[in-house]
């Protein structure tokens, strides 16, 4: 696996020397996009387009045809190691995923096994091999997971929820049930993610979403540690490149230096931080990948590459260790024209902060 012809993005997350500030989004294949729109209606649903590989791979590479994307980001669900749990995913129109079978019971979480990636996740090894070859090294191909904390919220919900009642009662009154879902559920994102590795996923993320939610005291113990273990467990290389890891919590701020020292190569930011901040706080430990506020997307066109300079300028004049991205994933009523704003404002403004 040689490096790709636009290997800015991985070199920022290594810390090496970049002509220009790197950029994706998170969610940067979705329902803002027309051409996904129409490919999700030939799906018929968002599962069936997740588990057809060739329509993973299509719309993966949609948004690099319409804006000078530095990464790809493979086009699935973080719910998919659960659903290969046994949970049962299904989507309702208009409310997101629910799980028929959501864990509750002791003897449920006792049976909880580890799925083999190859077997029953092998439609997403199907889509990152097929995606990886579909844009012949032009540029990196980002795999990710979900959390353990993350997936264990929606495992014990069943669904999203507003105040994680159910996970947060289990988490203080039965906490060696919680840390048996947490400890197969992270062998499980290990080896989804080195799959993806070995599959041609050249960098991997963890989506720690609802990390945020939890208190001081038990983000450590619930959270971090399980991503530590799985930064740990993580293929840091492949055919001789190294594999960058890329760990972000939501409302994770408070814990940025915890974050940082866990071994990953990036810590992403949401919009709640100042990226100078940050940068002053972890020093030149890590990347950090951000932020801008996703919202920042339904202004003008000068307003979106006002507030994009900012989060440069905050950076500050260093030519490497930031990934431009939101703070969270892209609203699905974005107007398409001003992701093309965004790109254009990043790659000009960085570019002669590096004069």
């Amino acid at each position: 696996m040689s490096r790709p012809k636009n290997d800015t993005f991985l070199r920022a997350l290594l810390k090496e020397p970049t002509e220009y500030t790197p950029l994706w989004l998170m969610r940067q294949a979705g329902r803002y996009l027309p051409e996904y729109c129409e490919t999700r209606k030939r799906a018929g649903n968002f599962l069936n387009l997740c588990k057809t590989p060739s329509l993973a791979c299509e719309v993966t590479l949609q948004p690099l045809a319409r804006y000078d994307l530095d990464a790809a980001i493979l086009f699935s669900d973080i719910l998919t190691v659960p659903d290969a749990m046994g949970l049962g995913l299904y989507f309702e129109e208009g409310e997101g995923p629910r799980f028929e079978r959501p864990l509750r019971e002791e003897w449920e979480i006792n049976d909880l096994t580890a799925p083999d990636p190859y077997d029953h996740l092998r439609y997403v090894m199907d889509g990152v091999s097929e995606t990886h070859r579909a844009l012949a090294n032009s540029v990196p191909l980002i795999g990710f997971a979900g959390s353990p904390y993350t997936l264990a919220c929606y495992m014990v919900e069943g669904q999203g929820s507003s105040d994680f009642r159910n996970i947060k009662g289990m988490l203080y009154n039965r906490p060696d049930l919680l840390h048996r879902i947490l400890s197969v559920t992270a062998d499980s994102v290990t080896s989804y993610l080195n799959a993806q590795i070995d599959s041609g996923a050249q960098a991997v993320m963890i989506f720690d979403t609802w990390g945020g939610s939890l208190s001081a005291a038990a983000y450590p113990e619930f959270s971090l540690y399980y991503m530590e273990r799985i930064v740990a467990g993580l293929k840091k290389e492949k055919d001789g490149q190294r594999v960058p890891s890329i760990v972000f919590t939501k409302n994770g701020g408070l814990w940025l230096e915890r974050i940082a020292a866990i071994g990953c190569d990036a810590v992403g930011l949401d919009w709640t931080i100042d990226i100078g901040e940050a940068r002053r706080r972890v020093g030149d430990k890590v990347c950090l990948q951000g932020n801008l506020d996703p919202n920042v997307l339904f202004a003008a066109p000068e307003v979106i590459s006002t507030e994009a300079k900012k989060v440069l300028d905050a950076f500050g004049h260093a030519n490497t260790g930031h990934v431009f991205n939101l703070g969270h994933g892209i609203s699905q009523y974005t107007p398409p024209e001003s992701v093309t704003a965004l790109v254009e404002s990043v790659h000009s403004h960085s570019r002669s902060l590096r004069a």
